[in-house]
């Protein structure tokens, strides 16, 4: 019995064929169990008395377990995936070991770049440098210029002597 209800419950079982005491007054047609509404059950009154009664479902009852969804197909996306992840995982490893025999090389060819870099830069001054001292030397051109105006907004008159 439940701590909190005064009445016992029962599994439902066939009716005794037997007339039982009641009321006057008050016939009980025999029900099946099968017959019985879900959530109803037959309950024996702390007076002995049997009746059908709703009662609270228990929380010791086992549940019954929940079906199993229904199994669904593979998406395509979802095995495309599947398939390409070890293929790019080991694309990077062994792209990893190229590198990693590749280093030395790559070095030396950096050092090679700069060489090629500072040669161009030094040639780059010095070619200029060699021009201008091959060049011979002479007195530079003198240009002057005379500009005469009348006025606030007179025109100007210009000469340019070259000598």
């Amino acid at each position: 019995m439940h701590p909190q209800t005064p009445y016992e419950i029962t599994t439902a079982r066939p009716l005794p064929t037997a007339p039982v005491a009641q009321a006057p007054g008050w016939e009980r047609p025999a029900m099946l169990p099968e017959e019985l509404p879900p959530g109803v059950q037959v309950v024996t009154l702390p007076g002995g008395i049997r009746t059908l009664a709703y009662t609270q479902p228990s929380h010791t009852a086992p549940t019954p377990p929940a079906a199993a969804p229904p199994a669904q197909p593979i998406p395509a996306w979802a095995k495309t995936t599947a398939l390409l992840a070890p293929t790019v995982g080991l694309g990077i490893g062994a792209a990893s070991v190229g590198l990693s025999y590749a280093a030395p090389g790559l070095i030396a060819m950096s050092h090679a770049l700069w060489s090629a870099a500072a040669l161009i830069v030094a040639a780059v001054v010095a070619v200029p440098v060699l021009l201008r001292s091959g060049r011979r030397t002479t007195a530079p051109t003198q240009i002057t210029q005379n500009i005469t105006a009348t006025g606030l907004f007179g025109r100007a008159n210009g000469t340019i002597n070259h000598r």
